[in-house]
């Protein structure tokens, strides 16, 4: 017979065992969160296709979380691949650079999925241009030699990465020299990279570590030395098991540790992130770096690679088209600036039971109708779903059933701010933290009653940006 004291040493060491075994110090999980369908099953075998340039690319000036980059060109005047032709002269911008070669047009206006119009340059394909194999070998293949990143000063990883314009390629879009940029108050120990890809439906991110780990590390040891942190993880979910062995072995030579975290939506979050990889909480209202953690992504990472490595701007990534309503879901190589539209067309086309179109997941994208909406660095897919899987209850009052709150991953009371925002109740909308709510839409996802409870939220966020203005 087992006694107590006996049990709790067997306890202790089976604790003590599994840890060392963990290569991380967090529960690999966060509270809270919900369990959509993932359909990642729909594309996640299909390896990256490359797309040839299109006959016109729209670039909006603004792609990403800051200001607006400047344009550098006129009409037509000629530009070739990898030339800026927008500069990012505020310290939260980025840069803007031409994904083919062509003739600059008149200058548009264009709408995002999001509802916001924007001014943006117009590109007429012309001459030869850099794609299919050749311009894979470019991003993505050859060697990336590890010895080579020990010997960069971290100034000049950080120039290169602002002079290429790059912005995380997760959604959130935040220009990368920003995140990466040390400040003296707040010292960086750990990198945290993002490969969890939580969003359901999307693949991009477990299609670039599969069929590039080692562009993968390489940026990550580039972005770990820029911050100058002591340690780095990826951390991925324990659904994409062969992104974990393909960067298992890369990573260990390169001295990053692999953390395989519990399938949950929102794992890829950065403060979720970081609790499940490093047991450390993120102050509400506060960043990553007031606790010493700098996050990103990745794709963002091969782009910091290539950036630092080959002096390749950001001018392509990869994105899913996906979904039930799509006939051949792939995962695909594309110019930023490419119309949505024609990587439908790409993929086959709509299924005659597409009821929607989300650029982006169905939990965070943004619906639209217009298919001549550009790609833009922020796009990480396209999402077509069928009349069944949009189905929704008619939506009824509150039942006061509290799930929003059960499964909020920032404990914040949904009902609360949709209530107060449509209200414009400013003063409810402070106290009950809205700006803390990052849009995940859990709440939304569990409501009984089929209430819009992020519309509503992000109408009280715009009711308060309009108030400082």
């Amino acid at each position: 017979m087992i006694t107590g004291r006996f049990y709790l040493v067997f306890l202790k060491r089976r604790y003590q065992k599994k840890t060392r075994l963990r290569p991380f110090s967090g529960p690999g999980t966060f509270v809270h969160g919900v369990h959509p369908p993932q359909r990642k099953e729909l594309s996640a075998d299909a390896p990256i296709e490359i797309v040839p340039a299109p006959e016109k690319i729209i670039l909006p000036l603004l792609q990403h979380v800051g200001g607006p980059c400047t344009p550098l060109v006129k009409p037509r005047q000629e530009v070739s691949f990898g030339e800026m032709i927008g500069r990012g002269e505020a310290f939260v911008s980025a840069a803007l650079h031409a994904p083919v070669s062509g003739i600059v047009q008149k200058m548009a206006v264009t709408t995002l999925p999001n509802g916001r119009h924007l001014q943006a340059i117009v590109i007429l394909t012309q001459g030869e241009q850099l794609e299919g194999q050749e311009l894979w070998d470019q991003l993505f293949g050859g060697k990336w030699p590890a010895k080579a990143y020990q010997t960069l000063a971290p100034e000049k990883i950080n120039t290169a990465i602002h002079a290429a314009g790059i912005v995380g390629l997760g959604g959130a879009a935040f220009p990368t020299h920003v995140k990466i940029t040390p400040v003296g108050e707040k010292p960086i120990h750990t990198l945290v990279v993002n490969g969890c890809e939580c969003e359901p439906y999307l693949t991009t991110d477990y299609r670039v570590m599969v069929e590039a780990p080692e562009v993968v590390v390489a940026g990550a040891m580039l972005a770990a030395r820029a911050v100058g942190v002591k340690r780095t993880i990826i951390g991925i979910e324990d659904n994409k098991l062969e992104a974990v062995d393909a960067l298992r072995r890369l990573a260990a030579g390169a001295g990053i540790k692999i953390a395989v975290l519990k399938t949950k939506y929102p794992q890829g979050s950065e403060k979720h992130l970081i609790k499940a990889v490093l047991n450390r909480e993120v102050p509400l209202g506060g960043l990553p770096a007031d606790i010493g953690v700098a996050i990103t992504n990745v794709a963002t990472m091969t782009a910091v690679a290539r950036a630092v490595m080959r002096d390749i701007p950001l001018t392509h990534r990869v994105i899913s088209v996906t979904g039930g309503g799509i006939v051949a879901p792939k995962n695909l190589l594309v110019p930023i600036g490419i119309p949505m539209g024609e990587l439908i067309e790409i993929c086959g086309g709509l299924k005659k039971t597409a009821a929607r179109i989300i650029a982006g997941g169905p939990m965070m994208g943004f619906a639209f109708t217009d298919l001549r909406t550009p790609v833009t660095k922020g796009t990480s897919g396209i999402t077509v779903l069928t009349h069944e899987e949009v189905r929704r209850v008619d939506q009824s009052v509150c039942v006061r059933c509290g799930r929003c709150v059960d499964v909020c991953p920032m404990n914040l009371v949904p009902t609360k701010l949709a209530l107060a925002s449509r209200f414009k109740d400013l003063n409810l909308i402070r106290r009950h933290s809205i700006m803390a709510c990052f849009e995940c839409g859990s709440c939304a996802y569990v409501c009984p009653a089929g209430l819009l409870l992020v519309q509503h939220i992000r109408t009280g966020k715009a009711l308060l940006a309009a108030e400082r203005k």
